[in-house]
């Protein structure tokens, strides 16, 4: 009797909205959903978005190690020229159709036209040809050590899967059609940016059997709903947080970290432990970066102590990284570093004058929205200003400056000169993945910057096996990147997030996801 009363009340809790609430989970993002295409930006709540709702052919385990994700198995040639990989049975569109080699192969090209480490693939591929609906295949002209781990690159392009309708559009052409085959589905119908972005459990998704690690093994999607909700203002978030009327935060402000601390209802969880970079990039394309001398000038003018502490604060977050491919990485080294990055004003005035610079205001675009790149711009131009610099920055929401750093039209007919970002580190370990040291023109992230060298040494980095000769390759190329002023380096840092003790599973991994999280 007792049984048959318990089981009851569980029926009427499970259909009651008190539970449905509770299976809900309302997050704060790092910023607003304008865009939906991860593969036109490179800006990571995309990619996030991305996660959410379609499949990758791999994944990057807890260990950074590539395993299967949508691959039920694979087979390399002894030459190691090629590869045959076959799908898993059971993957669906969010529509209920089959997904299919006809949809992975331009899925894979769309990548490889976008993706730094995708375009050094492309550059060894011969063919790609689908021998059923399940089995594909890529063919080399030479090997490719890194194949694997290219397939299961988590950012800023990741391999997506998409339809074949979607994947064949132009990288130029930003997708509309959302269909995916990920663990949640995309409600468009409730898209509201500025204010909500929410996805749905996806009842069709097969997990793999394997538990979950990093971005690979089993996505079991605990959660019936997941809402991003905007809230601009950092202490407002943090109240709706303390209340109880939102459940995380994924990037709270630092500085604000103290006031959550203190609430035995929240907690703060470092899921990325490596952290990021803050990156600043010249538009090589428009005056007067266009001279290298200047683009010089400008990384003797900056430091990296105090954009750490502008946009950081708490010394517990950020360190001095006097590396491109980050700290803590069997790369890192501090080749090329001699002279700059320590506010050197008079040099900095030295090569203006010697480059012939007339004064002409560069424009520094500023982000608004985000925490952690409100103040790279106000840094940047207090720094360059000192350096013998004239400087007008220009402030803007974070999707409007992913957009306007795309175009590369002159500066007064709204193009730009330096453009701030961070990047995960995991994403700048290596030259192959370090999307910030490509050099090769209009195919080369925003900046454009255009150098065969470095081409020829990124390629060189990809041949070579050994580990010491690979140190010893990434050391030159760092050397060429910072002589060049390809990317400059403004510090490392962590960045925790903040959720209710109600929420648990959040895996450790560089992107944030939402599969396995589970609320009370």
């Amino acid at each position: 009797m007792l049984r048959r009363v318990l089981l009851a009340f569980s029926a009427l809790l499970l259909a009651s909205p008190v539970l449905a609430q509770q299976k809900t989970l309302k997050v704060v993002m790092h910023s607003d959903l304008k865009i939906l295409d991860p593969v036109w930006t490179t800006a990571y709540i995309v990619r996030n978005h991305g996660y959410l709702i379609y499949d990758t052919l791999f994944s990057l385990d807890e260990k950074l190690q590539p395993q299967p994700q949508m691959v039920e198995r694979w087979t390399v040639s002894d030459d190691k020229l090629t590869w045959t990989f076959t799908l898993r049975e059971g993957l669906k569109w969010h529509d209920g159709q089959p997904v299919t080699t006809a949809d992975v192969l331009p899925s894979i090209k769309r990548f490889t036209d976008k993706d730094v480490q995708g375009g050094l693939l492309a550059k060894v591929t011969q063919e790609m040809t689908a021998v059923d609906d399940r089995t594909f295949r890529i063919v080399l002209k030479e090997p490719f050590g890194p194949m694997l781990r290219t397939l299961a690159k988590p950012a800023s392009v990741p391999l997506f899967v998409m339809p074949k309708r979607v994947a064949e559009l132009p990288i130029s052409q930003q997708l509309s059609d959302t269909t995916g085959s990920g663990p949640f589905v995309f409600k468009k119908d409730e898209w509201k940016p500025g204010e909500r972005v929410v996805y749905v459990r996806n009842p069709d998704y097969v997990p793999r059997r394997e538990p979950p690690s990093g971005l690979a093994g089993g996505k079991v999607a605990k959660l019936d709903r997941i809402e991003w909700v905007s809230i601009p203002d950092t202490q407002t978030a943090i109240n709706a947080l303390v209340s109880g009327e939102i459940d995380m935060i994924e990037q709270p402000a630092h500085d604000l970290l103290p006031l959550i601390e203190k609430d035995r209802n929240v907690e703060i969880v470092t899921l990325d432990t490596l952290g990021s970079t803050n990156i600043l990039r010249f538009n090589w394309k428009q005056p007067p970066f266009t001279d290298v001398r200047i683009r010089r000038a400008a990384a003797y003018a900056l430091n990296q102590i105090d954009f750490l502490k502008a946009v950081i604060g708490d010394p517990r977050y950020y360190k001095e990284c006097r590396a491109v491919f980050g700290c803590g990485t069997p790369l890192q080294s501090a080749a090329g570093m001699d002279g700059i990055l320590q506010s050197n004003f008079e040099e900095s005035k030295k090569l203006l004058k010697e480059a012939g610079y007339d004064g002409t205001p560069i424009v520094v675009l500023q982000t608004t929205d985000l925490n952690v790149l409100i103040n790279l711009a106000p840094v940047t131009k207090a720094l360059l200003e000192r350096g013998g610099f004239k400087v007008d920055m220009q402030s803007m929401d974070w999707q409007t400056q992913v957009t306007r750093r795309a175009k590369k039209d002159p500066v007064d007919k709204g193009g730009w000169n330096i453009s701030l970002t961070a990047a995960s580190v995991l994403l700048l370990s290596d030259p192959i993945v370090n999307q910030y040291t490509e050099a090769s023109g209009d195919r080369a992230q925003f900046g454009w910057p255009l150098d065969e060298e470095i081409e020829k040494m990124r390629m060189e980095f990809v041949r070579e096996a050994d580990p010491k000769k690979q140190l010893e390759i990434a050391e030159r190329i760092q050397k060429r990147v910072l002589d060049l002023g390809v990317v400059i380096p403004l510090g490392q840092f962590v960045q925790p997030l903040a959720r209710r003790k109600t929420v648990s599973g959040n895996l450790a991994s560089p992107v944030t996801v939402f599969w396995n999280v589970e609320k009370k």
